[in-house]
């Protein structure tokens, strides 16, 4: 079944189901595999999803192939779970056990294998677990050597899968070793692979004090390495994975253009947390939000904007903003 949005959108499976935190294990009913890529399916707006390969998703094989047969959605990304095991308590690529070490290198070499099986070319490395909670307590140099050479490792297994890390200020550590689109460029140079990039998620970017623009050409400047977008909303506090475009509006405007403008042509993905609502629901609203502000990048005059950007006038900028987004 062919998907017909001109729009490159996906979401995290699980998104559209049932979420839990720290106080509630679950907010709604459980759903399967198969019924959470039907909720995905019914958007008319999604042509994708991401997969996170946990053990009973990768346990789960021939449903998820049936379920991509029967929605014609692309697997656009496969994220490994380095972070959702206890054994990953202290760390995955920077943990100071070499057998852990090991596993992780091992766990993304099976996510590529099993990602390139699906028809997807890139796989997501979110090292939430890597860091440290208190001073004192790490070797900065270290671990974070190991963590580059464990990631370059792993990278070379096969060069026809792009691997991307994703960056976040803090959580679930204190301190997150890839915390800002600077650190990942830094990482990734050191790194020096061709096949690996960065994940830019717009609410890690606003967490960490960001401007999400800026860290698009941060990125763009520093090696070309954004590969995959994950897009949400929050108060800058934390990443409470909002609905996209109900808190920021006029960063996300700015980050849209800068996507734009820096030639980005990969995915967005919805990688939110709807709590209390409806996931399905939640998830189409936040593609829609997305949409019209893609439209209206699309109408905007890039002349225009250039010139304004040139001035680097505030009057000018916000009267700009206001045009692009109430028309007058």
């Amino acid at each position: 079944m062919p998907r017909t949005s001109k729009r490159s959108y996906s979401v995290f499976l699980g998104n559209v189901g049932s979420c839990s935190d720290r106080y509630c294990s679950a907010y709604a009913p459980p759903f399967s595999y198969s019924e959470l890529f039907d909720r995905a399916a019914s958007i008319e707006l999604l042509n994708g999803v991401d997969l996170v390969a946990t053990n009973r998703l990768l346990n789960s094989q021939d449903e998820i192939r049936r379920s991509i047969d029967k929605t014609g959605l692309k697997i656009v990304s496969v994220a490994v779970d380095t972070f959702t095991e206890a054994v990953w308590r202290q760390g995955s690529f920077s943990s100071i056990d070499p057998a852990i070490r090991a596993r992780a290198v091992k766990d993304t070499r099976t996510v590529m294998d099993f990602a390139a099986s699906l028809g997807c070319d890139l796989i997501t490395i979110w090292p939430g677990q890597d860091g440290y909670d208190y001073p004192l307590q790490a070797d900065y140099l270290q671990e974070r050597t190991w963590f580059a050479d464990g990631i370059r490792e792993a990278s070379a297994h096969r060069r026809d899968v792009r691997v991307s890390i994703e960056y976040k200020l803090k959580e679930p550590r204190t301190h997150c070793y890839l915390n800002s689109a600077s650190t990942a460029a830094l990482v990734l140079a050191e790194i020096g692979a061709a096949n690996c990039g960065a994940v830019l998620d717009y609410g890690h970017s606003l967490l960490g004090q960001e401007n999400p623009g800026e860290s698009v050409a941060i990125l763009k400047r520093h090696g070309d390495r954004l590969m995959h977008v994950h897009i949400n909303d929050n108060f800058r506090s934390w990443d409470d994975d909002l609905i996209v475009g109900s808190v920021q509006l006029l960063e996300l405007l700015e980050f849209v253009y800068w996507l734009r403008r820096t030639g980005y042509r990969g995915w967005y993905t919805m990688d939110q947390f709807p709590y209390r609502e409806d996931g399905r629901d939640a998830v189409a609203e936040s593609a829609a939000w997305l949409d019209a502000v893609e439209a209206i990048v699309d109408k905007a005059d890039p002349a225009e904007i250039a010139q304004v950007l040139s001035r680097k006038d505030a009057i000018a900028s916000t009267r700009l903003a206001r045009r692009l987004l109430l028309g007058r």
